[in-house]
């Protein structure tokens, strides 16, 4: 009878071992997700901060189109104001970069832009930023993917709920479906 015992004990702890380290994951990729969401808001209140003193720089530029200002203006405000990582809030940085991209192709009609070293900074800037949010992104998705991935593994299914585990949502800024477009540049 002692030996049914300790085996009957053995497998209670080992037991118990795989479900305090199957919840310690959970709850471990869970902070990690959130980590990686908060890297991605870092780049993106960065290039919040950065269009300001462009479209500034913009402004000095003899002639140039007010509606495209006032475009990368209102995308702007558009996108600050959507808090999280959403569908809706991907879809307000899409068109952020849509009207940045306008601004940028129609920047090179005006010679005093591109002779501008305020402006070219910026640009630079900016183009730096937008790869800092796309390597955030990849990190965010492949976060979440391990994350949603661990999720439906035996034995971490059993313990999901206890965890709060819920599955995440991808960050995507481009559907990756769709033809990348260059901006249509009128005159």
């Amino acid at each position: 009878m002692g030996t049914s015992l300790l085996i009957f004990l053995g497998i209670i702890v080992i037991l118990a071992i795989v479900a305090v380290t199957t919840y310690n994951g959970l709850i471990t990729l869970k902070t990690r997700v959130r980590e990686a969401a908060s890297d991605i808001d870092v780049q993106l209140k960065r290039r919040y901060d950065l269009i300001p003193n462009l479209v500034e720089s913009v402004k000095g530029s003899k002639n140039f189109e007010q509606e495209t200002l006032e475009k990368v203006i209102q995308a702007r405000n558009q996108a600050v104001s959507i808090s999280g990582l959403s569908s809706e809030k991907a879809d307000a940085e899409n068109q952020l970069s849509g009207a940045l991209r306008q601004l940028f192709a129609l920047s090179e009609n005006y010679p005093d832009l591109k002779s501008n070293q305020n402006f070219l900074a910026l640009q630079t800037e900016l183009t730096n930023t937008e790869d800092r949010v796309l390597a955030a992104r990849r990190f965010y998705n492949q976060v979440v993917t391990d994350y949603n991935a661990q999720q439906d593994q035996f034995p971490a299914l059993l313990f999901k709920g206890l965890a709060g585990a819920k599955p995440e949502l991808f960050f995507e800024l481009e559907n990756p479906t769709e033809e990348r477009k260059n901006p249509q540049v009128k005159f």
